[in-house]
């Protein structure tokens, strides 16, 4: 029987107002003594874990009523649960679960089959999650919440809502050069979100059956590919130089008509799309009646050299612009937005289906306002500052101790990349690991089938210099050096 939704059977007359005091979901048993039944299920939700200590019990008249019992009866059971120790009662402060009472065996094994934390991070892809703007969110979290019409607390729109897209479009179009207006924005959970839609499922918009492979840059996230694959897609590699992807190598991959670029900043390698291959890649995508996808993950954060405006901007009809939260905010707020070409729009919008499941309208409500108040940008800035700081503590502590360490991909983006001397890569985060401090290494980026006469594998790492907080930093650098392989 449940004690939130069964009517009573034997109760008195409830008020008008209803009893007072909290739900509490019992099973009891539709046969025999209805106080013997109460107290088996009550230690029952104490012994496995359900009732923790401290849980305060609703008062015996409301559970009777809740039950359906007589009120005596669940008076009794709560006294003599008191008298054997299971409860607590005092005078003002009603009956609550006893301290003493053990905490579930399960939740300690599961607890324990965790991956122990490392003591130093250094993975890529996390920004400083102590330096999320609390405050500032929680404030325009406010005021969206009071300027919001009542329709919002509603089902909400697949698209996203308006008032986001709207701000989106001003923020894209100023700081990122993107062409775009509110209607051609749809709002989704974040990248990988965005990639399910169009490739994954009966309604993907760009199916693998008739669309042939998928280009991708030769070094990128495994978790990408390894979403590709699942949806059934082939991914092809193309090799990459100091001026990014080279996509003259689209013109021989006749069956490709999709590509999937970082233009602003390669992940992992780092740097940007050279200015003639941003154009080319275009005129393929023209010549081809394709698509580039472009993946603007971290284009917010530059440092040495003037930003790198979207390749969205040379074609709207013929670039997919994806960006999202999670490097300038955080990933925990699942926020993302396609800025797609016109004839996508509405595949991409029934993709999603006929209501949002997936983006919080309430975040999306508090993200515009704070775009449109201002604080967006001020955060950026703010990160922008600590993030360089950061950069910069790092490559002078590999100046002082490790100088035969080449660092690049440095001039944005939040992660450095480290080249290390041939066969050093594996048994440097063995070491590192044993250390307690987690890195990633630049061979697990690399595609599978990228051949090593297009483009030799080198040994590395992939260092993200904003994932630990402040005041855990230094130690990390230094934990990093330690485990930096000496010269040859």
């Amino acid at each position: 029987m449940n004690a939130t939704t069964a009517a009573p059977r034997s109760a008195a007359p409830r008020s008008a107002a209803g009893p007072s005091g909290t739900d509490l979901h019992l099973d009891l048993p539709a046969t025999g003594s209805r106080r013997s039944a109460l107290m088996t299920a009550l230690r029952e939700a104490i012994r496995s874990g359900r009732l923790a200590p401290g849980t305060r019990l609703p008062p015996y008249r409301t559970l009777a009523a809740d039950l359906g019992i007589a009120r005596n009866t669940a008076a009794d059971a709560y006294a003599e649960l008191v008298a054997e120790g299971w409860l607590t009662a005092r005078q003002g402060s009603g009956t609550a679960v006893a301290e003493r009472a053990e905490p579930v065996a399960a939740n300690r094994a599961r607890r324990s089959s965790l991956p122990p934390r490392p003591t130093h991070d250094l993975r890529q892809g996390r920004p400083d999650a102590s330096a999320f703007p609390r405050t500032a969110w929680l404030a325009a979290g406010r005021r969206a919440l009071t300027a919001a019409p009542n329709e919002a607390f509603g089902p909400g729109d697949p698209q996203g809502r308006r008032e986001l897209r709207e701000a989106l479009a001003d923020h894209l179009a100023r700081a990122r050069g993107v062409r775009t207006g509110p209607d051609r924005i749809v709002v989704c959970s974040g990248f990988a979100h965005a990639l399910r839609l169009l490739f994954d499922g009966p309604g993907a918009v760009l199916p693998a059956r008739g669309r042939g492979p998928l280009a991708v840059e030769g070094y990128g996230l495994p978790f990408h590919r390894g979403l590709l694959a699942a949806a059934g897609v082939t991914t092809v590699p193309l090799p990459l130089d100091e001026h990014g992807a080279r996509v003259g190598a689209l013109a021989d991959q006749r069956e490709v008509r999709t590509a999937l670029l970082t233009p602003a900043h390669q992940f992992p390698t780092g740097g940007p799309l050279h200015a003639g291959r941003r154009a080319a890649v275009v005129d393929w995508a023209r010549g081809r009646g394709g698509l580039v996808l472009e993946d603007d993950y971290d284009g917010e954060f530059r440092y040495d050299r003037q930003p790198v405006g979207a390749v969205q901007g040379l074609d709207p009809e013929r670039v997919v612009y994806l960006g999202t939260a999670s490097k300038s905010l955080s990933p925990a707020l699942r926020l993302g937005w396609m800025v797609l070409p016109d004839h996508l729009v509405d595949r991409v919008v029934a993709a999603k289906g006929e209501r949002e499941g997936w983006a919080s309208a309430l975040d999306q409500l508090t993200l515009a306002e704070f775009i449109d108040s201002g604080g967006y940008d001020r955060h950026v800035r703010r990160m922008r500052r600590r993030y360089r700081e950061r950069r910069d503590r790092l490559v002078d502590a590999l100046a002082e101790r490790a100088p035969h360490v080449e660092v690049t991909g440095i001039a944005a983006g939040l992660h450095a990349v480290l080249r290390l001397a041939p066969g050093t890569e594996r048994s440097v985060l063995r070491t590192a690991a044993g250390r307690g401090l987690a890195l990633d290494g630049l061979a697990d980026f690399r595609h599978p089938l990228l051949a090593p006469e297009a483009m030799p594998a080198v040994d590395g790492l992939v260092v993200g210099y904003a994932t630990p907080p402040d005041h855990a930093y230094p130690a990390a650098v230094d934990a990093l050096c330690a485990v930096l392989p000496s010269p040859l």
